[in-house]
């Protein structure tokens, strides 16, 4: 039995919760972190607070897409689309209201100045909606057919946002709109400031900022990004308890059933049209809000674009839920953060780390081309500015990465980190009673009991 093979049944005898396999691995992961960063000379406190937003929102997206794939098996490949409905609408809602002929921010529009957390909900609702509007005609398609139209609508919205007749528009007085080729300005400000002031804890801030003056270069930045970072561990918790429960219950049981077999399903008398319905349009909305977390700039202004929303951040994801596990929530997290830490943030931060333990400018290596790097293996079998090579240009190798990963992966441990767990159907606990308390008897399958 190979390594892989072996593993699934060696984590349960290492840890017996699911919360201590990913706080066990959320301290490997900080640890060297921690380490490289000492290395190399940056802000702890940002290092690891930037560090722990990828985590987050690829751990969300790795759960939304949970939703779809791993319990249903619908393929959805479209998600950056559902984001980007979330995230524009949000913008429309919340951004402040601009009057015509007041004069506007270059690649900004207004919007109905209402507060960004109604904001939140209405990106939600929309790409909920918008799921709803792709679901009725594509959920009758299967496997690959449905893939095509989800990543068609997602170049349809993109396409659709670039449209300078849609960039603004007058509503009622209010220039509002997509903003076009030029983007949309998401003038929400300082979101975490924002948040202490809705709940009346202003002065908690203020407190904040005072206690990490010394600790870290800009104090405000440092709160800012850690109270964002604690925000996205929160909706990732919010998101595996709906989860959980979902999967828990009959509903997610007739989704689950789905996914192995619809026509055995729908034999038992479930209208599995109107479930996948439902799910669908559950786990748009749960992209939607991602959107908008996705594109908030912690303390800071940001900028959306067209160009911002290709195909590319969909592979993403699904790059991580592969890595987690599909079917599984905590191997959604998991992959998140393994996702995060390795394949996305690792390549630029181990180049730095390289850069700064040998001294060396990887940029002017990079510049010396390929030929340059390969001539001394020819002369004196040195491999070293091979290797320094290989690390200027590791960014550039990063999808390559991904493949081989998934390749690997594939081949290997198709199921990921904790894909297909045996999960327990029933509500109650299966377990045999305890011998020595029963007195040697067990209960019997008609209430009474009877002897072993």
């Amino acid at each position: 039995m190979s390594l892989s093979e072996q593993l699934p049944d060696r984590i349960p005898s290492v840890t017996d919760s699911d919360a201590a396999m990913v706080v066990g691995l959320l301290a490997v992961i900080y640890a060297v972190y921690l380490v490289a960063g000492s290395v190399i000379g940056v802000d702890p406190v940002s290092n690891l607070m930037s560090l722990t937003r990828w985590i987050g929102l690829f751990a969300l997206g790795a759960l939304a897409l949970n939703l779809h794939w791993g319990y249903t098996g619908l393929f959805n490949i479209g998600i950056i689309g559902f984001m980007g409905v979330g995230v524009h609408v949000a913008a429309i809602v919340s951004k402040q209201p601009v009057t015509e002929g007041s004069g506007t921010i270059a690649g900004s529009t207004g919007g109905l100045g209402l507060p960004l957390l109604v904001g939140m909900l209405a990106g939600a609702v929309a790409a909920a909606l918008f799921g709803l509007v792709v679901a009725l005609p594509a959920l009758r398609l299967r496997a690959d057919y449905l893939a095509i139209v989800t990543v068609a609508v997602s170049e349809i919205f993109r396409l659709t946002v670039r449209n300078r007749r849609l960039s603004s528009f007058e509503v009622g007085g209010r220039v509002i709109g997509l903003g076009g080729g030029d983007g949309l300005q998401l003038d929400w400000g300082n979101e975490a400031e924002l948040l202490f002031d809705t709940l009346f804890l202003g002065g908690v801030y203020d407190g904040l900022v005072a206690a990490f003056d010394g600790v870290a270069a800009n104090p405000q930045t440092a709160v800012d990004r850690t109270i964002y970072a604690v925000i996205l561990l929160v909706f990732v918790l919010l998101f595996y308890g709906l989860l959980q429960r979902m999967g828990n219950s009959p509903f997610g049981r007739v989704l689950k059933a789905i996914r192995e077999d619809e026509e055995a399903t729908n034999s038992l008398g479930k209208d599995t049209g109107r479930f996948k319905i439902i799910v669908f349009m559950v786990g748009c909305g749960l992209m939607g809000l991602l959107g908008v977390l996705w594109f908030m700039n912690a303390g800071g202004r940001g900028t959306i674009n067209h160009t911002q929303f290709r195909p590319t951040l969909t592979f993403f994801i699904w790059v991580a839920l592969i890595v987690g596990g599909a079917g599984s929530n905590t191997g959604s997290i998991m992959g998140g953060a393994v996702f995060a830490a390795v394949l996305f943030r690792g390549p630029r931060f181990l180049q730095s780390v390289i850069d700064e333990l040998t001294e060396t400018d990887l940029g002017q290596v990079a510049r010396g081309g390929l030929g340059e790097a390969m001539a001394p293996i020819a002369g004196s079998f040195d491999v070293m500015p091979l290797l320094l090579y290989t690390a200027a240009k590791i960014q550039d190798l990063q999808l390559l990465l991904m493949g081989l990963v998934i390749i690997y992966l594939m081949q290997n441990r198709p199921q990921g980190l904790l894909g297909h767990r045996k999960e327990q159907a029933a509500a109650i606990s299966l377990e045999r009673p305890d011998r020595q308390s029963s007195g040697g008897r067990v209960a019997a399958t008609d209430g009474g009991e009877e002897n072993e």
